[in-house]
């Protein structure tokens, strides 16, 4: 008996613990994008999230850490809606490609993606881990998707990773031009005839 109440307040404290992460990422990523990062204090997400600086604390080292797990929030979501809807739209390697890229270049619009992913990410965690972090949850789907074009005979056969690599660089270019134009939507016009000619550059 005393093992099962135990149990429980582990688990009702788990879950509170983990309510309160997921209200400070939820209100800091909503500030990140409005404001910036520079631009935003602890006191202003913990007022704004209706927790204590300790509880902060305990879950994030510092700002930073806060941002960083909003930043692989942001980056997750855009990988999985961009993988879900590549795939339902494409019926073959190009078509994902140029779907993937279409919707790549949507989400530069974006408030949480310019701000976030492209112009504080970089700086804030310095472009080694920014990079590492897009190439983690981006690489793989280029990587897999070259790979079978290989198979079909689409591509020209060679080593997958560092087409893959070049292709990933390519579009994070391409996206950080969009997302730091004055005006980004006419960056985005200026872009698409670009990145569809490179795309176009991978037949066989």
């Amino acid at each position: 008996m005393h093992t099962d109440s135990t149990n429980v307040k582990r688990g009702t404290k788990a879950a509170q613990s983990e309510a309160t992460r997921a209200k400070l990422v939820k209100v800091a990523r909503r500030l990140f994008a409005k404001k910036g990062f520079s631009a935003v204090g602890t006191e202003e997400i913990v007022r704004k999230a209706g927790v204590t600086r300790g509880a902060l604390y305990h879950q994030f080292e510092d700002k930073k850490d806060l941002f960083r797990a909003v930043f692989e929030q942001v980056e997750c979501e855009i990988a999985q809606d961009i993988a879900t809807r590549a795939a339902a739209e494409a019926a073959d390697f190009f078509q994902l490609l140029r779907v993937g890229t279409r919707l790549w270049m949507d989400a530069a619009l974006d408030p949480d993606v310019s701000r976030i992913v492209l112009l504080d990410a970089p700086s804030v965690l310095g472009f080694d881990e920014w990079r590492e972090i897009v190439a983690r949850h981006g690489l793989g789907l280029i990587a897999g998707g070259l790979g079978e074009a290989m198979e079909a005979g689409a591509i020209a056969r060679q080593p997958v990773m560092p087409l893959a690599h070049v292709i990933t660089g390519a579009l994070d270019a391409a996206a950080l031009y969009v997302a730091d134009a004055d005006d980004p939507v006419a960056a985005r016009k200026e872009m698409d005839p670009v990145l569809e000619r490179l795309i176009d550059t991978l037949r066989s």
